[in-house]
């Protein structure tokens, strides 16, 4: 089996780069095999020689590494000892895509089926603009392939409280696609069911923070790119299908916790220091009202959630160093949309009309 074994251990990935290959593509897997089963051929199909499609293993238990090497042997495998979470299990991968020599690697969930063509757009864009440290596709729905997926659209964005948006999504509302957002931008944030970076801008970044686990890592990410001076794109030519929700579904608590948890750390490690406080506090107050919200409704396990995303919070600042800065790059423009009011009071369910 084409495999490398690391956690403690030294290995090297030089030897399995296939000749002409400029891009890792790395599909973390956790006992995935029904998703590799459905969604890995597709990958491997429709990636052109440019790309090395490699499977990072995050320690499965079922049988997703046999199962690959069996069907697809030209696919690069690493195995984890366990799971590290999706944030520390890309960071292995690309330490190791670095020491390979891959300039670029696209980080691509598991359950993304890319459209035929979908990587060279995104490498030309890259190879063209040496300011932009990452970019993604299109995504669209893979079950409704008319409409935009939730995590990403059209490219990724912040609000003035720091609630995330899309091109294309806002909260839960998708839009149909109709080529209304085919322009390529600069974004926030890239998503990380499918982001293609630079190898050396991701490290030089410090990588995906362990310390998130899942959820909401990637958007961080993008932020301590661009306050190192890059840019983050989308390139819409570029297309790929995405189901969503293949770690957790909407409604799970943990899945509640996280993001309301690593919401709250991102906006403390990356707001300017004039205004943080404040802002963090307003921040508290509108989760609260969403408790609230949740105890209303009756769902007790989510208003847990956000309480418990609170108290990990307060523990776990302490061991953050804040951005100094008072600096004004990278979403801290309060002329930014305020999307609360833009969809619950205005009524406002299309990019468009923010």
């Amino acid at each position: 089996m084409t495999q490398t074994q690391i956690d403690g251990t030294d290995y090297t990935l030089r030897a399995q780069r296939p000749e002409g290959a400029e891009v890792a593509v790395v599909i973390l897997n956790w006992n995935g095999r029904h998703l590799l089963e459905e969604y890995l051929p597709q990958v491997v199909a429709n990636t052109d020689a440019i790309g090395a499609v490699t499977m990072a293993d995050n320690g499965s238990t079922d049988d997703s590494k046999e199962w690959t090497h069996s069907h697809f042997p030209g696919v690069i495998q690493l195995s984890f000892s366990r799971n590290h979470g999706f944030a520390e299990g890309y960071n292995m991968a690309l330490r190791l895509a670095a020491e390979a020599g891959f300039r670029y690697v696209v980080l691509l969930n598991s359950d993304v089926a890319p459209a035929p063509g979908w990587l060279r757009p995104l490498y030309d864009y890259m190879e063209a603009h040496p300011e932009v440290a990452a970019c993604q596709p299109k995504i669209l729905s893979y079950r409704n392939k008319d409409t935009f997926e939730y995590a990403g659209a059209s490219g990724g964005f912040i609000d003035r409280n720091g609630y995330p948006y899309c091109r294309g999504r806002l909260f839960d509302t998708c839009e149909k696609d109709m080529g209304q957002y085919d322009t390529v931008e600069y974004i926030d944030w890239a998503s990380g069911a499918a982001m293609m970076v630079r190898t050396d801008e991701y490290n030089a970044a410090g990588g995906l923070d362990a310390s998130f686990f899942a959820h909401m890592e990637e958007i961080d990410l993008c932020w301590r790119m661009r306050l190192r001076g890059r840019k983050i794109a989308v390139v819409p030519r570029s297309v790929v299908y995405h189901l969503g929700g293949g770690s957790l579904p909407p409604s799970d608590p943990r899945k509640t916790y996280l993001n309301f948890r690593n919401n709250l750390l991102m906006l403390y490690k990356n707001l300017p220091a004039k205004g943080r406080r404040s802002r963090m506090l307003r921040r508290k107050l509108l989760d609260g009202v969403a408790g609230i919200k949740y105890l209303l409704s009756g769902n007790l396990q989510g208003m847990w959630a956000i309480v418990r995303a609170h108290r990990d919070f307060d523990r776990m600042k302490r061991q953050i160093a804040p951005r100094s800065a008072d600096d004004h790059a990278a979403c801290d423009d309060q002329r930014r949309p305020d999307i609360l009011k833009e969809y619950y009071l205005l009524g406002h369910r299309r990019y468009s009309r923010l």
